[in-house]
C-alpha cells in the first residue's frame, strides 16, 4: 500500500487507520458532553427543536473549527512528553497515542451514561498527565514526574474552582437583574412542553448557543485535531512532516531569520563551553526547564544545522523523505527551547534580539504547525454526529436534575449568555476553562437565585465527576501506557 506518496507495511497502515479512528471516535465522544451543553438551553425551552438545534450547532461547529488556527492543536502537543513527541514514530510513541485516547473514551462514555455532563477536555488533559508521569516512571535516568507539565496542570487545577464559581455566581445574578428590570411572569416559570418562549427571548437562547458552539469548535475541536497531526506525523512523516504549502519566498525568509537567530545565540554562548550533543541538550533543557552551560551553544547547533538543511533546497517539499522527520524534530525542539527561554528571560536578551527569536519561532510554526483542511472537516463532523447521537442524557440533566424545578426560559438565557461571555473572554486571555463546568454551574445559580432550590444529588454527583475527572482519566491512561509500553 502507497498513501501519500511512501510504503506502508501492513502493520503501519494498521496502526493508522486504528489511531485516527480512535481520536475521530473521542472528538464524537466529546460531541456528547461539551456540544450536548451547547443546545442544552435551547432545546429544554422549546426554543427550537432538537433536530434543527442539533444541526445548527454542528453547523457552528464546523465553522469554528474551519477558521481556527490550530495553536490550540499544537498547544495539546506542548503538554506531552517530549521525547514521545519526538519519537512519536516508535513503539512508545503509538503507546502514548492509544492510551490517552482509549482512557478519555472510557471515562466520557461512563460520565455521559450516567448523564453527568463532564469536561472533555480535563479528561484529556488528565490522560496527558498519566502518560507523562507513566513515561517517567518507566524511563531510566528521569525523575518521576520529570517531562509532566505542572504549570499547564496547575493551570487547570485553577480552572476547576474558578470556572464553576464564575457559571455560578454570574448566571445568578444576571437572572437577579432580569427579574428587577423585566417584569415579564411567563420568563420566570417553568417552560411548558411545546411551548417556544417570547421571540426576543428565543433570539437570545439561540445567539447563545451559536456563540457557545462556534467557540467550542475553534477551542475545543482543536484538541481532537492536535492529535490526529501527532497520528500522521508519525505514520506518513512524507506528507505531514513539514508544511509542504511554504512558499520558495517563505523558505528564503526561514533562511535569513535563521542566519540572525544563530548569530543571536552564539553572542550569548558561555566562553570556553565543550562541544554539546545538541538534540539530547536541548531536548533535557525542555524537560527540566533548567539552563545549563551547554544549552546556547546546543541550541545555536540546531538552528545552524537547520540553516544548512533547508537551504540546501528551494522548498520544505524538495528536502528528501529520509530527512524530513529529523528536520520537523529539530525546527519542533528549537521552537519549544525558545518559547520558554522568553518568560523565563534566561538568558537575558535585548528586545531586539527577542524579537528576531520571535520572529524565527514564527518562521518555525509556519513550517511546522498546520492542519490540513480534510482533518478539520473530519473533526467537525465527528463532533456534529456526536451531539446528534447523544444529546439527550445531557439535556435532560441540564434541564430538570440540577435544580427542584424545570428550568425557565429566564434561567435558560442567563445560563447561555454567560457561558457565551466567559468563554469568549477566556479564549481572548489563553484562560483554560471549560464549557460543561460553566454552563452546568449556571444553570445551578440561577436555580439557587430564583428561589428553586438545588437537587443536591445531582449536584455532588456533578461536582465528583468534575474532581475525579483528572486524576481518573490520569490512572487510566498511566496503566494503559505501561500496558501498550510492554507490548509493543
Amino acid at each position: 500500500m502507497q498513501p501519500w506518496g511512501e510504503v506502508l507495511t501492513t502493520g503501519s497502515t494498521v496502526f493508522l487507520f486504528l489511531a485516527l479512528a480512535l481520536a475521530l471516535s473521542f472528538e464524537f465522544v466529546n460531541g456528547f458532553h461539551d456540544t450536548a451543553n451547547a443546545v442544552a438551553t435551547v432545546i429544554y425551552t422549546h426554543s427550537l427543536k432538537p433536530w434543527i438545534a442539533v444541526i445548527w450547532s454542528g453547523m457552528w461547529n464546523l465553522i469554528g473549527v474551519m477558521v481556527s488556527t490550530g495553536a490550540v492543536a499544537y498547544g495539546v502537543i506542548a503538554l506531552l512528553p517530549v521525547e514521545l513527541v519526538i519519537h512519536v514514530g516508535s513503539g512508545a510513541g503509538f503507546a502514548m497515542v492509544f492510551a490517552l485516547l482509549l482512557s478519555a473514551i472510557i471515562w466520557n462514555l461512563g460520565t455521559w451514561y450516567l448523564g453527568l455532563p463532564a469536561s472533555s477536555s480535563h479528561t484529556l488533559f488528565g490522560s496527558i498527565m498519566g502518560v507523562g508521569l507513566a513515561n517517567s516512571f518507566l524511563s531510566k535516568g528521569h525523575a518521576f514526574g520529570e517531562g509532566v507539565n505542572w504549570a499547564q496542570a496547575e493551570k487547570i487545577g485553577l480552572s476547576l474552582i474558578v470556572s464553576p464559581v464564575v457559571g455560578f455566581v454570574c448566571a445568578g445574578a444576571l437572572l437577579l437583574l432580569a427579574k428587577a428590570l423585566i417584569k415579564r411572569p411567563e420568563l420566570y416559570a417553568p417552560a411548558q412542553k411545546d411551548t417556544p418562549p417570547p421571540f426576543w427571548i428565543r433570539g437570545l437562547l439561540v445567539l447563545t448557543c451559536t456563540g457557545v458552539s462556534y467557540a467550542h469548535g475553534s477551542n475545543d475541536g482543536q484538541k481532537g485535531m492536535g492529535l490526529i497531526m501527532l497520528i500522521l506525523i508519525g505514520t506518513v512523516p512524507t506528507a505531514y512532516a513539514l508544511n509542504h504549502d511554504v512558499s520558495q519566498a517563505e523558505v528564503q525568509s526561514f533562511i535569513a531569520a535563521s542566519v540572525e537567530a544563530g548569530q543571536i545565540l552564539d553572542r550569548h554562548v558561555p566562553p570556553n563551553t565543550p562541544d554539546p550533543d545538541a538534540r539530547a541538550e536541548v531536548t533535557k533543557y525542555i524537560e527540566t526547564k533548567q539552563l545549563q552551560p551547554g544549552t546556547l551553544l546546543a541550541l545555536s547547533q540546531l538552528v545552524n544545522e537547520l540553516n544548512r538543511e533547508v537551504s540546501a533546497h528551494n522548498s520544505l517539499r524538495a528536502i528528501p523523505a529520509q530527512q524530513q522527520t529529523n528536520i520537523r524534530n529539530d525546527m519542533y525542539l528549537a521552537g519549544r527551547a525558545l518559547r520558554m527561554m522568553d518568560p523565563a528571560h534566561d538568558p537575558r536578551f535585548s528586545a531586539e534580539e527577542s524579537a528576531a527569536l520571535k520572529n524565527y519561532q514564527g518562521r518555525l510554526d509556519k513550517a511546522t504547525k498546520f492542519i490540513p483542511i480534510w482533518v478539520k472537516v473530519a473533526v467537525a463532523l465527528a463532533l456534529g454526529l456526536g451531539t446528534m447521537v447523544g444529546w439527550k442524557r445531557i439535556v435532560v440533566t441540564v434541564g430538570e436534575r440540577i435544580g427542584n424545578e424545570h428550568m425557565t426560559y429566564a434561567q435558560g438565557a442567563s445560563a447561555g449568555l454567560v457561558t457565551m461571555v466567559t468563554i469568549f473572554a477566556a479564549d481572548t486571555w489563553s484562560l483554560p476553562v471549560s464549557t460543561t463546568h460553566i454552563l452546568s454551574s449556571g444553570v445551578a445559580g440561577t436555580m439557587a437565585a430564583n428561589g428553586s432550590g438545588l437537587r443536591w444529588s445531582t449536584v455532588r454527583a456533578i461536582a465528583a465527576g468534575w474532581v475525579f475527572t483528572l486524576p481518573a482519566a490520569a490512572v487510566l491512561s498511566g496503566l494503559l501506557y505501561m500496558l501498550f509500553h510492554a507490548i509493543v
